[in-house]
Parts: structure tokens; C-alpha cells; sequence
């Protein structure tokens, strides 16, 4: 079951009943102050045109559209505090909340998740590291995103070794065949590019997250049926891995493109809209709906 909300997400989730969702993921905003923005290009076979593909062959770039949004607050935990009292108080028993921030904010929004939920109820801090894009040349380039995880009770949370991917070592030859065959969990250290400019999982869409990054924390603190709530749900990569991994999903955005893009990604799961009609752009997912459910994955 997927069910999508459109609105201010405070005012939504605070309408939750508590104690109601096995497992939290958000990303928000992560006050760069800059103007997030993504230009969608389609290449074009032309002789004159301004790109080399396979073979030679030349093709012309044409813009077709943008997606953006101010990514700016004067008052950063002012604004993220009362959501992150929310996601305690909708979290069940054995729950876990992740926080998907950067090295900007990771310090303050440590500090203040220490002060909700408890310094003893803070897990891990997962590192997602990543190597593309440009190279700074006055520091170290950063490339990372840090992940906070608080589980409500430290002692009750859902961790499901058995079902963690496996990766290969770095020097297998050090830890004889079965192992090198087998692989090794991760650390908290977890190494995966970003979404391919050019991939088929790109939706276009700002700040977009890997679904394998997603699906790891899915697969691994939640359980089959369980409900997952991402309630800075953007481009739909939360309800993604929880549909297709058999749990629920409840997702919330204010961003009218955000839902758009969920109407596209995520047709296949047959989702309910609430807050958000035909006319102010839902119009376009109706006819969407049946193709994206005979998509392939």
C-alpha cells in the first residue's frame, strides 16, 4: 500500500497517529543556501549537433525543462526541530530513524536529535561516499553525506543482518576463496555513486537519492509489512524500495513537481493521492498510470 500526501508536512504528520511507522527516512533540505536546480536535456541525431555519441555519430542537445527549489533557511533548526519531535513520537516500539543531512548541518542536527530522542538511543553515523562530479581546488573535495541513525528504544530495533548485501573485498586474495566468493558486509562506510545523469533510475529531479542506498536501509531496518514514512519525500525513492521490498509506504511533499514525479515513478504501485487532484497537476499521471505498471522495474 502506498499513499501519498501533498502539503505542508508538519501539519500532515502531526495528524498521524503515534506510534504508527516501523521505520523513518527523511532528506530534507540541506540549507546549501544555493538554488538546487537540475536541467533535463534530450540528445537529438544531428551532423552539426554539439555532442559525439556511439561511433562518432553526432547528436544536438535540447533543453526541455528544468526542476529547482530555493534551498535556504535563516533559521535551519527552527524549522527541522518540530519535524524531528514528530518522527519520534510516530515511530513504534522497535523503530529507527534515519536523517539524511550533510557536513553542513550533520553537528547541529546531532546535537538536537541527542536532546529528542536521547544521546544512548543514537546508533551509527553511515557515511555515504560517493566520487563524481567537480574537484574543489582551495580544500578536499567533499564527497559525502552523513546519515544519523536513532533507533526509539536502543535496546528493541529491527536490524536484519542476514538480508545486508554483500560486497567485495578489497583484497580478496588476503582472505582465502570462499570468503572472497561470499563477500563482506559494509561498514558504516558505505561507498556507491550517485544517480547517473544518464541512467534509467534518474528522474530528473533535485537532489535525487540512489534507490540502492534506500533499499539497504529498508531491507535491513524494517521488516516484510511493516510501514515506512518518508515525509521529505521528493523524487519517491523511499516509496520505491518499500513497495517493491513488501512493505507500506506514506509519503508527503509540498513541492507540486515532487508529485509529478512520484505520479510517474511510482504508477506501478496503484497510489493514493491525498491533498492533490486533477488540476493542479495530476491531470498528467492519469494516462501514466497503466503504462508505468507494465514498465520494467
Amino acid at each position: 500500500m502506498l499513499d501519498i500526501h501533498f502539503g505542508d508536512n508538519l501539519e500532515i504528520i502531526r495528524a498521524f497517529p503515534g506510534g504508527s511507522f516501523n521505520l523513518i527516512y527523511i532528506d530534507p533540505p540541506f540549507n546549501t543556501g544555493k538554488v538546487q536546480a537540475r536541467t533535463q536535456i534530450q540528445t537529438i541525431r544531428d551532423e552539426n549537433g554539439d555532442r559525439t555519441g556511439f561511433k562518432g555519430r553526432r547528436y544536438r542537445t535540447v533543453k526541455i525543462g528544468s526542476k529547482a527549489y530555493a534551498d535556504t533557511f535563516d533559521d535551519y533548526l527552527g524549522f527541522l526541530g518540530p519535524r524531528l519531535e514528530e518522527a519520534r513520537r510516530l515511530l513504534a516500539p522497535d523503530g529507527s530513524f534515519f536523517l539524511h543531512i550533510d557536513y553542513r548541518e550533520v553537528h547541529y542536527c546531532k546535537v538536537l536529535l541527542d536532546s529528542i530522542f536521547g544521546r544512548e538511543s543514537f546508533i551509527n553515523e553511515i557515511i555515504w561516499s560517493y566520487d563524481y562530479g567537480a574537484r574543489a581546488t582551495k580544500r578536499w573535495s567533499p564527497k559525502h553525506d552523513n546519515i544519523l541513525w536513532y533507533a526509539k528504544d536502543p535496546e528493541r530495533y529491527t536490524y536484519r543482518y542476514d538480508d545486508i548485501d554483500r560486497i567485495p573485498y578489497m583484497a580478496p586474495g588476503l582472505v582465502g576463496p570462499e570468503k572472497a566468493e561470499r563477500g563482506k558486509t559494509p561498514t558504516d562506510t558505505w561507498w556507491n555513486t550517485i544517480v547517473s545523469p544518464n541512467g534509467r533510475e534518474k528522474t530528473g529531479y533535485p537532489t535525487q537519492k540512489p534507490l540502492a542506498i534506500i533499499n539497504r536501509i529498508v531491507r535491513v531496518h524494517s521488516n516484510p509489512g511493516d510501514r515506512v514514512l518518508d515525509y521529505f519525500a521528493g523524487s519517491g525513492t523511499t516509496g520505491e524500495a518499500a513497495v517493491r521490498q513488501g512493505r507500506s509506504a506514506v509519503l508527503v511533499d509540498s513541492n507540486e513537481e515532487a508529485m509529478s514525479v512520484m505520479a510517474r515513478r511510482l504508477a506501478f504501485a496503484g497510489p493514493r493521492f491525498h491533498g492533490w487532484e486533477a488540476g493542479s497537476g495530476a491531470e498528467e499521471s492519469n494516462g501514466l498510470f497503466a503504462a508505468a505498471r507494465n514498465a520494467t522495474p
